[in-house]
């Protein structure tokens, strides 16, 4: 009753002008409300799309890690121990046994092979002509050209497969965050990455670090972006 009765009161006083206005700025109040949530509501999925990404990749590097193959080493003895320990009884079982032990074997080849080719891949990409460029280039102080980005870029994604892609796929970059996450998987330092983008090591590192924030949706240092690009 005392709302019915304000707003009547409202609508005696005010104009037809105003009562117009009032009523536009309301709706344009109420649409722009809908249009924050909604674009924070993507917002949010987007981050945990990109969180869930990084955690398959993180997964990935991990099945490779030397912590992963000593644990199925570890696992594969048990199993070998156990299958021992059972003889020629239950061979249901022992069957059981042999495929876990099995697929172990088969995890740690793979790592060993993955490892081996991480290893050959830093000494193709120190030994390539592009890189042998980029450290003259650094010696006189100049930035890269188009071609030398454009060569970087090949040998790159020919030894770490879907490199550029897994980046992309996290976030939309600009050339300069991808730039620098190209000079960070070959290990060069900020100061020569600040001389071959054309750019202050501040800027360098503070794109580091804007990039962590942007794909984890959380604060972290120039570091923890490396060590992340280092590990895809």
């Amino acid at each position: 009753m005392l709302y019915l009765c304000a707003m009547n009161l409202i609508m005696t006083i005010l104009t037809d002008r105003e009562l117009y206005l009032l009523i536009i700025g309301s709706v344009t109040y109420v649409a722009l409300f809908v249009v924050t949530v909604k674009n924070s509501r993507q917002k949010v999925i987007q981050l945990q799309e990109r969180i869930n990404k990084v955690r398959a990749m993180q997964e990935e590097q991990q099945t490779f890690s030397r912590q992963s193959i000593e644990a199925n080493e570890k696992r594969i003895a048990e199993l070998e121990s156990l299958m021992q320990k059972l003889g020629d009884e239950n061979s249901m079982l022992r069957l059981e046994l042999e495929e876990k032990k099995a697929r172990l074997d088969y995890d740690n080849r793979l790592a060993m092979i993955e490892n081996e080719k991480r290893q050959q891949a830093e000494t193709i990409i120190f030994s390539s002509d592009v890189y042998m460029r980029m450290k003259k280039l650094t010696d006189m102080g100049r930035s890269m050209k188009d071609e030398d980005w454009r060569e970087l870029e090949q040998v790159v994604n020919s030894v770490y497969s879907s490199f550029t892609e897994r980046l992309f796929s996290l976030y939309r970059m600009t050339p300069q965050d991808y730039h620098v996450s190209l000079l960070t998987k070959v290990r060069m330092q900020p100061r020569d990455i600040a001389v071959l983008t054309a750019h202050s090591k501040e800027s360098v590192a503070s794109t580091r670090s804007r990039l962590y924030t942007k794909v984890f949706g959380e604060k972290g240092s120039s570091k923890d972006w490396d060590d992340f690009v280092l590990s895809l």
